[in-house]
């Protein structure tokens, strides 16, 4: 299980934060449920956010690089790809993993990583934060986007006093 050895995060005050959910529309039941964690995850740091569609997981990048053009502070991407007979899976989390690495490298704002890449759909109904999932995937995400604007403020702050 890929949630071994998942760290412990301690109270988190995003209040002043804007965060875009970017998600994709592939897979509602799976979709409803990292949408459902990531939202409750904001909710629980107070930070502000918003939801926006984007077509599938090949389209995360684009959206989340619009979403950072708009002056939020972080992106939380969520997506599901499903392996299917034909190598179109490898392509589009290629994609998908690399083009989100560039936005938040090329915007310097973090870009939560909450794309689900699994062999089946069982395996991405037990990451999606539904009732019997083991993980929360899109609640994840979330806090790692928060944590993330958070340590660069800090970074930030302490090269100004220097």
């Amino acid at each position: 299980m890929s949630g071994s050895g998942a760290p412990r995060v301690s109270a988190v005050d995003g209040h002043d934060l804007e965060v875009v959910i970017v998600a994709s529309t592939w897979h509602d039941q799976v979709m409803n449920g990292l949408i459902a964690g990531a939202r409750r995850a904001l909710d629980e740091y107070g930070a502000g956010h918003r939801l926006v569609r984007a077509v599938g997981s090949f389209e995360l990048p684009l959206v989340a690089q619009a979403a950072l053009r708009t002056g939020a502070d972080a992106v939380v991407a969520l997506g599901v790809v499903i392996r299917g007979g034909t190598p179109h899976f490898d392509y589009v989390c290629r994609a998908a993993t690399d083009g989100l690495l560039r936005v938040g490298l090329g915007a310097g704002a973090p870009v939560g990583f909450g794309l689900l890449t699994c062999d089946d759909e069982e395996q991405a109904l037990d990451r999606a934060g539904l009732p019997g999932s083991h993980e929360d995937k899109g609640y994840e995400a979330a806090q790692a986007a928060v944590s993330s604007v958070l340590t660069l403020r800090s970074l930030a702050g302490q090269v100004q006093e220097r």
